[in-house]
């Protein structure tokens, strides 16, 4: 008898209502990626955070109803894959070259490496440490995009960073996860509630923030990319 079929039909029906709220992330995913066709970039980073906020709650619902065990063919894993590929990284590109922050033809090179280096970094078994850290730059284009699009930076600019992420892709140096890495999270929590306050006033300006706004969101990028470094040195 399939492990599954040991599951009421109630507690069935309730695993797989998590992978429909996983699969919503696509749909969200969609309306992100018909604002960034208009141009309206702080309408695609709203349905965005949506799929942000999905991709927070859909895992620990997912444990704590056996989803796995309750439905051992459906797979969850690559559910989540296919919605963060469309959200953290096909949408925000599209937006990226859309902007005209990179000229062409360097927009579709750019959109072109942070495509492939992405999809090879999801197909790595090996994605993350045994704490839970990233291992590698995690292809969270949809943030990097988000700074890139209120900093503005000058095209060279802004194409060393995109290729300095491209190759973190895949050197083995560790990045937070905010939620997963136990090591930090008294830190780590309310630091994302700080980033998320202002990513949120960022938004209510049009991605043109006041200083303060966009300096605070530098400093707390800084702790988010070198959280790593301090499990490098307690190691």
């Amino acid at each position: 008898m399939s492990p599954g079929r040991n599951y009421s039909l109630t507690h069935r029906a309730g695993a797989f209502a998590v992978h429909v709220l996983t699969a919503s992330g696509v749909g969200f995913g969609l309306l992100a990626l018909m604002a960034a066709h208009g141009r309206q970039f702080t309408e695609m980073f709203l349905w965005l955070g949506v799929a942000l906020l999905v991709d927070g709650i859909d895992g620990p619902l997912a444990r704590r109803l056996s989803v796995k065990e309750v439905l051992p063919h459906w797979s969850g894993d690559v559910l989540d894959l296919v919605v963060d590929y469309l959200t953290y990284v096909l949408v925000p590109v599209y937006a990226l070259i859309l902007s005209g922050l990179i000229p062409a033809p360097l927009d579709l090179v750019a959109g072109a490496a942070i495509a492939i280096a992405s999809a090879l970094y999801f197909a790595d078994g090996r994605m993350k440490t045994d704490d839970a850290f990233f291992r590698g730059f995690p292809a969270a284009w949809n943030l990097v995009v988000f700074y890139l699009l209120i900093g503005k930076p000058a095209p060279g600019i802004a194409l060393g960073i995109i290729a300095l992420l491209c190759a973190l892709t895949f050197i083995p140096v560790p990045f937070v996860h905010p939620f997963r890495v136990t090591r930090l999270r008294m830190l780590t929590i309310p630091l994302l509630a700080a980033w998320i306050a202002l990513a949120l006033a960022a938004l209510a300006y049009d991605l043109s923030p006041p200083q303060p706004v966009w300096i605070g969101l530098l400093v707390l990028a800084v702790y988010f990319l070198g959280a790593g470094i301090l499990r490098i040195r307690s190691t």
